[in-house]
């Protein structure tokens, strides 16, 4: 668990300076591609071909287009619509995604009870905002349930690789960003904007920190400790970046949030949680 607690601080302090720093002045496509091409070339050194048959290879190469290709891509175009605070809020919800996509995974049932608890959620996040509702606030809550589920979809396709291949993984990671490389590479010749790249140095400073350090190497540290605990922990895990990151936005940037509407709306979310939980205790 140790390593999934170092990577929720690094994660926290990283929300932010995306917020505060690169939204809405660096082009989103860019940033995703230099971050994801910056933690592939951590792990270039680290590339093999013998050791992975190719089923192997493109089951690696498919992680990393969920967990990192295509999570960017909504995570990034969500602080065009919405706040620090509520990004960090919306992401609630992965762990409930992570436990149904892993019951999926294994053969398992569908719970009906998990679903509610996820409708609960909703209703949590309703409350925080309930009279500020507006197209952009729904459009960034969608995207970042978009980031959410493809987040979700790599935690668990890597964790359930390992229990059946028992890869080094290393070496495996290395073919995780490659499938993201692909992903990134792609969406940002296409949709792009090449007029708005960095144009300070702190910038550019930020994208090899969140490339070589968030990515490149916390990435891999929260997959490698996902394999070292049951689905359960890994789901509560996702969320402990919440507090953590919400908390260094508004003690250093001092964000403005309403907290009455936030710890009502944030309160049911809780319970939805420990509802989800208890429910998961009395399946097992």
């Amino acid at each position: 668990m140790i390593y999934l607690l170092i990577v929720t601080v690094v994660w926290s302090l990283s929300f932010s300076l995306i917020g505060v720093y690169l939204s809405g002045q660096v082009d989103s496509w860019f940033a995703v591609f230099v971050r994801v091409l910056l933690a592939l070339c951590v792990f270039l050194p680290f590339i093999r071909f013998k050791i992975f048959s190719l089923k192997q290879i493109l089951l690696l190469m498919l992680v990393g287009a969920f967990q990192l290709g295509i999570m960017y891509i909504f995570y990034y175009h969500a602080f065009n619509y919405i706040t620090v605070p509520e990004l960090l809020l919306f992401t609630i919800f992965t762990p409930i995604y992570i436990t149904l996509i892993y019951d999926l995974l294994q053969g398992h049932k569908l719970r009906v009870s998990y679903l509610f608890t996820a409708l609960l959620a909703v209703i949590g996040t309703a409350i925080i905002r309930y009279d500020h509702i507006s197209a952009n606030f729904l459009l960034g809550f969608i995207l970042i349930q978009g980031a959410n589920i493809s987040f979700a979809i790599g935690q668990v396709s890597y964790k359930r690789i390992m229990e059946v291949y028992h890869l080094p993984q290393h070496y495996a990671f290395a073919w995780v960003y490659v499938g993201a490389a692909i992903i990134a590479t792609i969406g940002w010749l296409a949709f792009g904007r090449f007029q708005h790249l960095p144009t300070t140095t702190f910038q550019w400073l930020i994208l090899i920190w969140l490339g070589v350090v968030a990515s490149g190497l916390c990435y891999f540290l929260w997959n490698y400790g996902a394999t070292k605990v049951d689905s359960g922990i890994l789901a509560i895990m996702n969320n402990l970046v919440i507090p953590v990151g919400i908390l260094v936005n508004v003690v250093i940037w001092q964000q403005q949030i309403d907290w009455l509407r936030f710890i009502i709306g944030a309160s049911v979310i809780v319970i939805s949680l420990i509802i989800q939980q208890r429910t998961k205790h009395n399946h097992n």
